[in-house]
C-alpha cells in the first residue's frame, strides 16, 4: 500500500531510540522526536558495555572562511555568505541532535580560516544505525580461503611462482549475519567498542546520517551533504585515512604497519608490477566496490597477455610478407605502368608506383593471418567474460555480497529523503520510500531525448571532420612537392584524427556533467540502479563519440565515391576515397591515434595533474599556517594532511577507460593486431598508477558494497557481440583477403596481375576530355557500371559475413554452455550454508517453541550464515 508522507515527517531529524522503535517499523536512519525528548535509550542501554576514553574521528567536514573585513562585497555576495552560514549552522546542529559528537579545529591567518569539523559516532548511535542499515557483522572467524588458478597450475608443475608475495596481516574470513542489538553478545568482538565496528562500517553509518540530515525544508531539497558540497557551503567531506602511507622513520617490522602502509608497500609500488594484487587487503580498506574494480582490471590485464602474444606474431608475419608479396612487388616495380586519375578536379594525374610505401604499410595489417586473429579475438572475448563471471561469483561469495543487489541493498539516502511516498517492500516486508514507476519512466524518456540530441551533436562534428579531411586532401594534393602530394590523403587523415581526438575529449567533459543531472532527476531507488542508469547514458554517448570516426572509415569511406566524370559530392565537396594502401591502414592509424593517444593523455593527466593540484593545495594551506605563526616542522594533524589530498571522484572514469579500450581491441582488431599489446602495456602501468592514486594521492573514498561490476558487464557482452559482426564486415569489405582468394581461384594462383585486376579504366568521355586515359580502384567496366566481378565478390563477401558470424556465435554458445557461470565449489558452499541455515532455524523453533517461521525461508534472511572476508 502506498502512503504519502505527512508534512511532519519532513521536519527535524532526531534518532528515535525508544524501546518500541523497532516494532514501529519506521524506515530510515531518522525519525520524528518530540522537542526535549532527545534522551537515548533502548539500543543505547542494550549496547552499553563501557565507553571509549577518546572519541574516534569517523568523518571530516571542511570549509574555508574569508576573514578580510575590509574587502568590499555586493549585496548578493553578502546574502549568499549569510545563507551559507545559516545552512551550515542548522546542519551541524541537526548532526548533534542526531547523536554525533561534533568537534571543530581551525587553522587561520589574518585573511583566511580553514575550519575542520570532526565527527564521531558514539557506541549507541553505531548500534542503532548498524541494525537500521542491516549491516553484516562477523559471528565466527574462518581461515582465509583466497586462491589463484595460476598459482595452482605453477605449484602443480613445480615451477617457482614469481608472482606470489607474502603480504602481512592477511584479513580472515568470517561467518556473518545482519546485526541485531538484541543478539549483540553473539557477534565476534562485541566486548570491545573500539574495534567491533571496522572503519568501513563506521564510515557507511556516518555517510547515511550526513546524506539525510536537513539544513532547511526538505520539500525544497535542502538536505544532505551532497547538496551542501554542490552549493559550496562545505569545501570537502571525507573519512580519514588510517594514518600516513609512509612507514615511520624507525622502519618497523611489517606487523607494525597500518593498513594503508601495508597497501603502499605491497601494492601501490611500481616494483610490484609483476605481483598478485592483495585484493582482500584492498577490500578491507576501501570496500567491495573498489576491490571488485581492481579484481576486474587485474583479471582483464592477465587475459590480455595471450591476445597480445598472438597479435604480435600476426604483425610479425605481416612484416615478413611485405617483401615476399607478389602484388606489392608488382605495384612497387610498375614505374609508369599505372597512371592514376586525379584525386580532385584541379589535382594532377599521378603514378600508382609513387604510393609503394603506403601499400607496404597496409600489407603489415592486411594479410591472411588477420582472419585467424579476428576469429581468435572473438572467441577470446567470449571466454574472458565467461571466466570473469566465475571469478566474480567466487569473490561475491567470499566477500558476502551474493545477495546484496537483490535483497540487502538499501535505498539511496538522497532517494529516501526526497521520495514523495512510502510503500511496503515485497521482499523485506518493510515500509520504504517509494517513487512511482510511471513518473520515473516519463523522466527516463525525457532524459533519453536529451541523450539523442547529444548523439546528433556528435554526428554533426563527425560530418565536419569528414569535410575537413576532404578539403585538406585537396589542398595538400595541389602542393608542388611531389612526395607531399602523393601523401595527401594520409596527411589529411592523420590531422583529421588529431582534431577528432580533441573534439572527443571536449564533448566528453560536457556530456558527463549533463548525464549526472539527468540521472539524479530520474530518482532511482538504489545506488546500483543509479550508477547503472548514469553509466548507460554516458556510455551510449561515449560510444558514438569515440567510435563514430573509426566506424566511418571502416564501413563508409570510399564506398560512395563514384567514378571519373561522375564523382559523388557532400555539400559540394567530393567524397573521400581510401588511400592506395586501402582503408584498413587508415583505420589502423585512426585506432592508434585515438586509443594510444587517449591512453598517453590519460596517464599524463593521472600522473602530472594530481601532483600539480596536490602541490598547489599544500602550498596554499602551508602558507596559511606560516602566516598564522605555526611552524612548518610541526606535526600535521591527520585531517589537515588528508585535506591536502585530492578528492575521490568515483570509479566511472576508470571503468569507462577500460571498456572503451576493450572495444578498440575487439571491434576493430582486424585492422590493428597490435592493439592488445598496447592495451597490455597500458594496463600494467594503469594498475599501479590507480593503486598509488587511491592509497597515496587521494582522500579515502567511502567504502561501498557491490555484487559485481554492474552494468559494465552487460556493456562488455554487447561489445563482444558487436565485435563479431564488425570484424566479419571488416574482413569482407575493407580487406583485400577475399578479392585475393577470388583472383587465385579465377585467375592466377601466384597472384600475378592482381594489381591490374583491381583497377578499372576511366570512361572514354573522361579520357577524351583530358586527352589521356587513367586508372582508378574499382570493379567497374569502361562505362562506369559495376562489372560481373563486383557482383560475384559481393555475393562472396556476404556469404563470408554470414558464415563467420554463425561459426563464431555457435562456438561462443558452446563455450557458454561448457563453462558454468558459478564454480562447482562455490555452488556446494552455497547449498551447504543454506542447509545449515535451515537446520539452525529448525533448532531455534524447537528450542523456543515457535512455529511462525517457514521452512522455505529465503537463504538471504537473518538466519543465513555466509562467509565474509
Amino acid at each position: 500500500m502506498l502512503r504519502r508522507r505527512t508534512l511532519e515527517e519532513d521536519s527535524s531529524i532526531l534518532i528515535d531510540m525508544a524501546p518500541g522503535a523497532e516494532k514501529a517499523g519506521s524506515y530510515g536512519s531518522t525519525a520524528l522526536h518530540e522537542a526535549g525528548g532527545s534522551q537515548l535509550s533502548g539500543p543505547q542501554a542494550a549496547c552499553r558495555a563501557g565507553s571509549p576514553a577518546k572519541p574516534r574521528i569517523d568523518f571530516v567536514l571542511v570549509w574555508e572562511e574569508d576573514l578580510r573585513l575590509g574587502r568590499p562585497q555586493d549585496s548578493s555576495t553578502r546574502d549568499k555568505t549569510d545563507r551559507h552560514r545559516a545552512w551550515r549552522e542548522t546542519f551541524l546542529d541537526n548532526l548533534q541532535t542526531a547523536g554525533l559528537h561534533v568537534d571543530q579545529h581551525d587553522v587561520q591567518d589574518q585573511d583566511m580560516a580553514v575550519r575542520y569539523i570532526l565527527l564521531s559516532a558514539p557506541w549507541a548511535v553505531l548500534c542503532y544505525y548498524a541494525e537500521d542499515l542491516r549491516l553484516k557483522l562477523p559471528l565466527q572467524e574462518l581461515p582465509n580461503q583466497a586462491s589463484n588458478w595460476s598459482a595452482g597450475v605453477l605449484a602443480a608443475l613445480g615451477i617457482p611462482n614469481i608472482l606470489q608475495e607474502e603480504v602481512p596481516d592477511v584479513p580472515p574470513e568470517y561467518y556473518s549475519c545482519q546485526f541485531k542489538v538484541s543478539k549483540l553478545p553473539r557477534f565476534l568482538g562485541s566486548d570491545n567498542q573500539d574495534t567491533f565496528f571496522p572503519s568501513t562500517k563506521r564510515h557507511q553509518i556516518l555517510f547515511e546520517i550526513l546524506a539525510k540530515t536537513p539544513y532547511g525544508h526538505e520539500k525544497k531539497g535542502l538536505f544532505g551533504i551532497d547538496q551542501l558540497l554542490a552549493e559550496g557551503v562545505f569545501r570537502a567531506a571525507f573519512p580519514l585515512h588510517d594514518g600516513p602511507f609512509l612507514p615511520p622513520p624507525e622502519g618497523p617490522q611489517p606487523q607494525a604497519l597500518n593498513q594503508r602502509q601495508v597497501l603502499c608497500r605491497h601494492w601501490a609500488r611500481w616494483s610490484k608490477w609483476n605481483k598478485y594484487q592483495p585484493l582482500d587487503h584492498v577490500r578491507r580498506y576501501f570496500g567491495e566496490k573498489v576491490a571488485l574494480y581492481f579484481a576486474w582490471l587485474g583479471f582483464y590485464t592477465g587475459w590480455l597477455l595471450p591476445a597480445a602474444v598472438v597479435g604480435t606474431l600476426v604483425f610479425l608475419v605481416g612484416c615478413f610478407m611485405v617483401f615476399s608479396d607478389t602484388p606489392t612487388q608488382e605495384l612497387c616495380r610498375s614505374t609508369d605502368s599505372f597512371p592514376m586519375c586525379p584525386l580532385c578536379p584541379d589535382c594532377p594525374f599521378w603514378l600508382l608506383s609513387s604510393a609503394c610505401s603506403l601499400v607496404q604499410a597496409g600489407r603489415l595489417f592486411d594479410h591472411g593471418g588477420t582472419i585467424f586473429f579476428s576469429l581468435f579475438v572473438a572467441l577470446w572475448a567470449v571466454l574472458l567474460l565467461e571466466y570473469w563471471k566465475r571469478k566474480s561469483a567466487t569473490l561475491a561469495h567470499r566477500w558476502d555480497c551474493s545477495d546484496y543487489e537483490g535483497i540487502e541493498e538499501r535505498p539511496r539516502p538522497q532517494f529516501a529523503a526526497a521520495a514523495p511516498m512510502t510503500a511496503v517492500n515485497p521482499i523485506t516486508g518493510e515500509d520504504e520510500p517509494y517513487f512511482p514507476e510511471r513518473s520515473r519512466a516519463s523522466r527516463t524518456l525525457a532524459g533519453s531525448v536529451v541523450v539523442l540530441m547529444m548523439v546528433v551533436v556528435v554526428v554533426m562534428f563527425l560530418v565536419s571532420i569528414i569535410l575537413y579531411r576532404a578539403i585538406m586532401a585537396v589542398l595538400v594534393s595541389r602542393s608542388d612537392n611531389t612526395l607531399l602530394a602523393a601523401w595527401a590523403s594520409r596527411v589529411a587523415s592523420l590531422t583529421g584524427s588529431v582534431v577528432n581526438l580533441i573534439f572527443i575529449l571536449i564533448l566528453s567533459k560536457v556530456y558527463v556533467g549533463l548525464a549526472h543531472v539527468l540521472t539524479r532527476w530520474e530518482m532511482h531507488r538504489t545506488q546500483t540502479k543509479f550508477e547503472d542508469a548514469f553509466t548507460l547514458k554516458v556510455f551510449i554517448f561515449q560510444f558514438v563519440n569515440f567510435y563514430s570516426s573509426p566506424i566511418y572509415i571502416a564501413f563508409f569511406k570510399g564506398r560512395l565515391v563514384g567514378y571519373p566524370g561522375n564523382y559523388h559530392t557532400l555539400f559540394g565537396v567530393r567524397n573521400e576515397e581510401c588511400a592506395t594502401g586501402g582503408c584498413l591502414i587508415e583505420l589502423a592509424q585512426e585506432l592508434l591515434v585515438i586509443m594510444v593517444g587517449k591512453q598517453i593523455i590519460n596517464n599524463v593527466q593521472e600522473i602530472l595533474v594530481p601532483k600539480l593540484q596536490g602541490w598547489w593545495q599544500r602550498c596554499r594551506l602551508h602558507s596559511k599556517k606560516r602566516k598564522a605563526g605555526v611552524s612548518g616542522e610541526a606535526e600535521q594533524a591527520p585531517w589537515e594532511a588528508d585535506y591536502t589530498l585530492l578528492p575521490f571522484e568515483g570509479l566511472f572514469d576508470e571503468y569507462l577507460e577500460m571498456v572503451l579500450q576493450f572495444g578498440f581491441i575487439t571491434i576493430f582488431v582486424a585492422a590493428c593486431p597490435l592493439a592488445p599489446l598496447f592495451a597490455l602495456l597500458n594496463n600494467w602501468v594503469e594498475i599501479r598508477l590507480d593503486a598509488r592514486k587511491f592509497v597515496c594521492e587521494r582522500r579515502r573514498p567511502l567504502a561501498e558494497r557491490a555484487q559485481g561490476i554492474g552494468i559494465w558487464f552487460h556493456i562488455l557482452a554487447g561489445i563482444t557481440h558487436l565485435a563479431v559482426i564488425s570484424n566479419a564486415f571488416l574482413l569482407a569489405f575493407a580487406s583485400d583477403s577475399l578479392p585475393r582468394i577470388y583472383y587465385q581461384w579465377s585467375g592466377a594462383r601466384d597472384l600475378r596481375g592482381f594489381v591490374n585486376f583491381t583497377l578499372a579504366r576511366a570512361p572514354p568521355a573522361f579520357a577524351a576530355a583530358h586527352n589521356r586515359t587513367c586508372r582508378y580502384r574499382a570493379f567497374r567496366d569502361d562505362d562506369g557500371h559495376y562489372s560481373r566481378t563486383y557482383w560475384n565478390l559481393l555475393a562472396i563477401r556476404l556469404a563470408f559475413v554470414i558464415v563467420f558470424e554463425h561459426v563464431v556465435f555457435s562456438i561462443g554458445r558452446l563455450l557458454d554452455f561448457l563453462v558454468p557461470d558459478i564454480p562447482e565449489s562455490v555452488e556446494i558452499k552455497v547449498k551447504r550454508e543454506y542447509y545449515l541455515a535451515k537446520q539452525a532455524l529448525a533448532e531455534n523453533e524447537a528450542l523456543f517453541g515457535t512455529h511462525s517461521a517457514k521452512d522455505d525461508r529465503a537463504p538471504g534472511s537473518e538466519a543465513r550464515l555466509s562467509p565474509q572476508a
